[in-house]
């Protein structure tokens, strides 16, 4: 078996990367400068016409997008592992999780900064407040799952908290603060202790 990572510290490769220490699974390591475009054509060129990370190479099947890479790790390894559902409602609820973070959570934040952070003559403030506003919200419907369990799924931590955790951790460092939210709070330093992330911070 050969699986090889194109990633780039602090980038959406670090849900995957997490996902990929917990794995305990072999994988090559390919580190891309994104802001170097000759690394970027030369590493990203030749398996994703994206230009972007994460990338995952499984014997010579590409993989890009970040929650199709942890739904596929989860679906070949992190069953057997004891940290992906298997198939049924579970997997279902897996899913669903997985794929909102990234389409609603993700592009909540990413309207939040352009409106508010980004170049300047394309911010708008009313938009920047009802991003915001969607942040919170959405932050409302973790903290409401949370509220019964110690995990996304329940009580047993997955691929679909490593996920998710690495979002928390790209909104904190934008300033967003969990302080309304003790359920998400609670929960992002229970996974954050985890072995495998803190191996990751310290490198």
């Amino acid at each position: 078996m050969s699986i090889t990572f194109y990633f780039a510290p602090m980038s959406t490769a670090s849900t995957v990367h997490w996902s990929l220490e917990e794995l305990e699974i072999p994988y090559e390591g390919v580190q891309v400068n994104l802001k170097d475009e000759a690394d970027k054509k030369a590493k990203l060129g030749p398996v994703n016409p994206n230009m972007a990370v994460p990338v995952l190479d499984h014997d010579g099947t590409v993989i890009f997008e970040s929650a199709a890479i942890q739904i596929y790790l989860g679906e070949t390894f992190g069953v057997d592992k004891g940290l992906y559902p298997k198939p049924g409602p579970k997997r279902g609820e897996a899913l669903k999780w997985l794929v909102w973070t990234n389409v609603s959570l993700s592009a909540a934040v990413g309207r939040w900064l352009g409106n508010t952070q980004g170049e300047e003559s394309m911010r708008n403030e009313a938009a920047g407040a009802q991003a915001r506003k969607d942040i919170a919200r959405l932050h409302a419907m973790v903290e409401a799952n949370l509220s019964d369990r110690d995990y996304m799924l329940g009580e047993n931590v997955s691929l679909v908290d490593f996920h998710l955790v690495s979002h928390f951790h790209w909104m904190s460092y934008c300033g967003i603060d969990l302080s309304d939210f003790p359920n998400v709070a609670a929960w992002v330093e229970r996974c954050s202790a985890r072995p495998a992330n803190q191996k990751l911070m310290a490198a």
